[in-house]
Formats: structure tokens, C-alpha cells, sequence
């Protein structure tokens, strides 16, 4: 670990395992902030984005413990403890925050980006589905939640009251902030991630006009209504995303859908590129995935919840769903692919959550006495 030291501005993080929407802020964070080290609890390089192998990333003692690297929840335990006692000497400290990282003190200003309050203490059924197949890990955060859930409840709210800035990726993460925190947040979506300027990289074997859904393969983001419905389309579902649920999306795939697990930035510009619609539908928080298909001139279809309320603009962008399942998605997906938006109102739509609106409004909370 390298030697501590008064910094500027440090940032914090849940943990550096995964490739998702939260792991993408930061990863831009960074960028827009080069010289500021990054705290976390957990960093798996290969888990993660390769953006953050050029970052200052400082662990502690639960990163020394690799089965954990892999399997995040099963710290649950003790993530929160290790962050409540981390102390960071700097001016101020952005905390990028889905449960834990919030916790931190600093010996100047704590601000909080929120992606979610924790949902293993306050949405606990789909924290659960969320842990996949391990029967182990399950029976981890089952027993973690009912021996240490009202306690640390209280140690979470009392963290959030601490904090002296908090903002929120989408309203309905500031709705939340208020309900359980009583908490005043303003809200700074993320830009898309993607460049679409950037290179593109074709899949082989794959024509353009499919639909396409962008996720991690965990039981809240309802790929298996997405696998259902691609049964009743006359066209092609690519699944972008890999996680526990895969080997049983697999098997109840129809010939028609293709799964590309996790592939790199230009595939995945070429997949946002060629695709005729998004697929969207399960329970988040903001997800950047219809903001990046908006930048590449890709409608969404997305259920009517979270941050899709921000992102997706019902009948002018995509079109929002109220009850998702198979057939009511399946004819959706048609006819939005049937008759699209413009490409140009797409792409304006994305570019008013644009990467430099995101940075000069974070620049200038950052800076604010």
C-alpha cells in the first residue's frame, strides 16, 4: 500500500470486482480527476474495467483474502465495519457510494454520489436473487442480514446524516435518499460511457437489426423475461453481460438469441450501432445502458421504474412499460423496431446527459466551500 498522505481530493469506492454502470463512474471519475487515489475494499483487476489498472487503486487487509476478490458478497460481514473505520486525510472525499463507501470519514468535506442506498438492508429480497446460485454465499448474506441488519441500519443512516454533500445518480435514488435518510440530494445522472466516435468491432456471423440487451446476469435485471419474449420476434436477441444466471438463460434460450458475455468497448459500440432496439427491463437504480443505445441512435424498451424515468423519454426515445412479461414485451419490442424515433432525436436526447455537463457540475460541487 502506498505511503499515506494529505491529498486534495480522494476518491472512494464499494469495490472494484465487476463490470458495471457504477464501476463506469468511477472509471470516469478518475479520468476527469488523474491525480486523486482511489479507496476500495476489493480490487479484482481482471473482474473489473482495464481503466483502473492506471489508477492509484489502495486496498486493505480484505483484499489480502482472494476467495473474497471473486466473491464479494461474501464480505458482507465486513464491509461495513472496514469502511467505518477508514479515515482519509484530504480535503475533500468523493464517495461513490451503493452501500458502504458512504461510511468513510474524512478530515475535510465527504461528499456522497449515490448510485442506491444499500440494498442488502433496505431492499433485502432483491439483494438476495441478486447473489445467484451459490448456495454458500447465500447462506452468508441470509445470516448476515438477520443477525446485523437493524444495527447496521442504524450505523448506515447515521453515516448518510454525517456526510456534508449528497448527490444522486437518478430522482428516483434521491427519492430513496430522502425516504430513508432524510436527505436532500441533487441529481447528476452519468454521461453514456461509450465514445461513439470510437472504434467498432463487428461479431462474426451476426447481422445488424437484432435486439440487444446490455447486463449483468443476475436475477433483479429479468433477463429471463427478455430470453422469453426473443421466442415470439422474428429477429435475433443478442445478450450482452455475463454472471450466475447464464447456464439456466442458456437453456431456456430459443434458437434465435446469441450470448456474447462480457466483450470490450468496440464490440459493444458495434452492438449499441447495429441494433434495432434495447431491451432494458430490469429493477434499476439509473442504468446507463438506454443513455448509451440513445448515443449510438438506438431506442429502448425499459420498464417503468428507476432511472429509466430520467433516461428514457416514453413514446418520443422508447417506450415504458408498466407490466413486463413475455408477450407485452415481445410486442413492444416489435413495434418500436417497426417504428423507431430518429436517430437524430436520439442522439440530441443522449447528449443532454453529455460527459461535459456531468464533469463541470461534479467539478463544481467538488469545489464548493
Amino acid at each position: 500500500m502506498p505511503t499515506e498522505h494529505h491529498v486534495p481530493l480522494a476518491i472512494v469506492h464499494d469495490y472494484l470486482t465487476q463490470r458495471g454502470g457504477a464501476e463506469r463512474v468511477v472509471a470516469l471519475c478518475t479520468e476527469l480527476f488523474p491525480t486523486a487515489p482511489l479507496y476500495t475494499s476489493l480490487y479484482d483487476p481482471d473482474g473489473t474495467f482495464e481503466a483502473f489498472r492506471h489508477v492509484d487503486v489502495r486496498t486493505g487487509v480484505l483484499d489480502r483474502v482472494g476467495v473474497l476478490r471473486h466473491h464479494h458478497r461474501a464480505a458482507l460481514p465486513l464491509l461495513a465495519p472496514w469502511f467505518a473505520s477508514r479515515r482519509i486525510d484530504a480535503d475533500v472525499v468523493l464517495a461513490s457510494s451503493s452501500g458502504w463507501a458512504h461510511e468513510v470519514r474524512s478530515t475535510g468535506r465527504l461528499v456522497v454520489y449515490c448510485h442506491a442506498p444499500a440494498r442488502w438492508l433496505y431492499q433485502q429480497e432483491r439483494y438476495l436473487r441478486a447473489t445467484g446460485g451459490s448456495s454458500t454465499t447465500k447462506a452468508i448474506a441470509t445470516a448476515a442480514l438477520g443477525a446485523l441488519g437493524t444495527p447496521l441500519r442504524r450505523v448506515d443512516q447515521a453515516a448518510a446524516r454525517r456526510a456534508d454533500t449528497y448527490v444522486a445518480n437518478s430522482s428516483a435514488t434521491a427519492a430513496l435518499v430522502r425516504q430513508l435518510y432524510d436527505r436532500d440530494a441533487e441529481v447528476l445522472c452519468p454521461p453514456p460511457a461509450l465514445d461513439p466516435e470510437g472504434g467498432q468491432r463487428a461479431v462474426e456471423g451476426l447481422e445488424g437489426g437484432f435486439v440487444l440487451c446490455v447486463a449483468r446476469l443476475l436475477a433483479y435485471k429479468h433477463v429471463d423475461v427478455v430470453v422469453r419474449a426473443a421466442s415470439r420476434l422474428d429477429r435475433p436477441l443478442v445478450v450482452v453481460g455475463d454472471g450466475p444466471e447464464r447456464r439456466a438463460l442458456e437453456a431456456a434460450a430459443s434458437p434465435n438469441v446469441r450470448f456474447l458475455g462480457v466483450v470490450d468497448d468496440a464490440t459493444l459500440r458495434w452492438c449499441y450501432a447495429q441494433a434495432a432496439v434495447l431491451a432494458s427491463v430490469g429493477f434499476e437504480d439509473f442504468g446507463l445502458a438506454p443513455l448509451e443505445a440513445a448515443a449510438f441512435g438506438t431506442p429502448t424498451v425499459a420498464r417503468r421504474f428507476g432511472g429509466a424515468l430520467d433516461t428514457v423519454t416514453d413514446g418520443v426515445t422508447g417506450t415504458l412499460l408498466d407490466e413486463v412479461d413475455a408477450t407485452t414485451l415481445s410486442e413492444a419490442l416489435a413495434a418500436l423496431a417497426a417504428s423507431p424515433p430518429t436517430r437524430a432525436a436520439l442522439v440530441a436526447h443522449a447528449a443532454r446527459f453529455g460527459r461535459e455537463r456531468f464533469a463541470d457540475r461534479l467539478r463544481a460541487i467538488l469545489s464548493a466551500p
